[in-house]
């Protein structure tokens, strides 16, 4: 159900209809509680969108990965319900020298002690799977088939038409909630741009920067960093094979998996402390599209989410001549002409627990900045947020 004009009561008002507020949706949906969703732009524009779609938890910290596996196993009772962009193809990580091949191999042992599938592949198996890989590039790979690749344009779209289907959901698009008025362990009541007021029993605010239009003293204290990615597209190239999502060299350098891997603190002191990658924050990651067209980046600039002019509103014509050498040197494509170039920017705490999450008032919790890890882990943390939310 839609309309233009929010009022009533409801259990729980979710701002942001991003990733990590549709899951909070979702699940309170699966609770059985009356949700609104209220999201300020007529569809996601931000991170959720322009994103590579790999769901990978294998890139991800111990308790982030435990979320991520979760999140597997959500997208997979979803989608036998109704059906969604998504393809079980697995993800690579190919290691370049063999510092990367020893921190595959250490990775691998420690998925084993967590019974995370993964195989080790030689040079041979994963040239096999990805022709097109360069055998002078790759020393050997670790595979993870329960991994996902997602459409993200497409996905959010349809997991909203899926929650609309459901009932005791509402969602509202181009509205801003310009005002919370809490009543003191009560029903908040959100105070739209248009003036329409909404009641809610809880609030769980999901919406990045947005959180300084709300609570500017929250959001100019904390340690919020917006990270800006760039990311291009190669034209399609159905005649190529890149199935499932592929990681290489420098995602094996700079994931935090592998920082828990015990040769990491070795490995990490030997690399050149001012290198171009490490600059802009550059790791090479490719995934094909099901048109056959390859998404290949990213790189990452950062600056104070209260700053956001530090951050350049421009692509950088010589990060993305980086990606297409860098991965020149890897695979051996029919077709390199980049049809398209962007960047996202997404939201980051630097707190250990990795989210900025937070109660502002009774009833009133913010959960934002969840980082790269959104596609990922969203629908995983989403579903133990709640939990605490209701004390179960």
């Amino acid at each position: 159900m839609q309309d233009d004009h929010p009022s009533g009561e409801t259990d729980l008002l979710v701002i942001g209809g991003g990733i990590l507020g549709t899951f909070y949706a979702y699940h309170a949906v699966q609770r059985g509680l009356r949700v609104v969703l209220v999201e300020r732009h007529a569809a996601p524009l931000g991170a959720t969108v322009r994103n590579f779609g790999q769901v990978v938890p294998s890139g991800m910290n111990h308790a982030w990965q435990l979320l991520g596996r979760e999140s597997l196993n959500i997208y997979q009772a979803i989608h036998k319900q109704f059906p969604l962009p998504l393809r079980q193809l697995g993800s690579i990580y190919l290691a370049s020298d063999q510092e990367e091949m020893t921190l595959l191999e250490e990775l691998h042992t420690r998925n084993q002690s967590v019974d995370y599938p993964s195989e080790l592949w030689t040079s041979g198996q994963c040239r096999e799977r990805y022709p097109q890989l360069r055998g002078d590039y790759c020393h050997g790979g670790l595979y993870f088939p329960a991994e996902l690749s997602v459409t993200p344009r497409l996905l959010i779209r349809r997991l909203h038409e899926y929650l609309r289907q459901q009932p005791g959901f509402r969602s509202y698009f181009g509205t801003c909630v310009k005002e919370l008025q809490p009543t003191g362990g009560g029903p908040v009541t959100a105070v739209t741009t248009a003036r329409h007021t909404l009641r809610a029993d809880k609030v769980v605010l999901c919406c990045g920067a947005e959180l300084q239009q709300l609570y500017p003293q929250v959001f100019q204290a904390s340690d919020i960093e917006s990270v800006k990615l760039q990311m291009l597209r190669l034209a399609p190239q159905p005649q190529a094979s890149l199935p499932g999502n592929v990681l290489t060299g420098l995602s094996i350098r700079r994931y935090e998996s592998f920082s828990e891997c015990p040769s990491w603190g070795e490995i990490k002191a030997r690399e050149a402390a001012d290198s171009f990658e490490k600059r802009y924050g550059i790791h090479i990651l490719l995934k094909q599209e099901p048109d056959g067209g390859i998404i290949l980046g990213d790189s990452h600039e950062y600056a104070p989410a209260a700053d956001p002019a530090q951050l350049s509103f421009e692509l950088r014509s010589d990060i993305n001549d980086y990606f297409l050498t860098a991965a020149r040197r890897m695979f051996d494509l029919p077709s390199w002409n980049v049809e398209a170039s962007w960047y996202g920017i997404y939201c980051q705490t630097k707190h250990p627990s990795g989210i900025f999450a937070t109660e502002v008032e009774d009833n009133i919790h913010i959960s934002t900045a969840i980082g790269g890890k959104g596609m990922t882990s969203s629908a995983g943390f989403a579903q133990h947020d709640l939990r605490r939310i209701y004390h179960d």
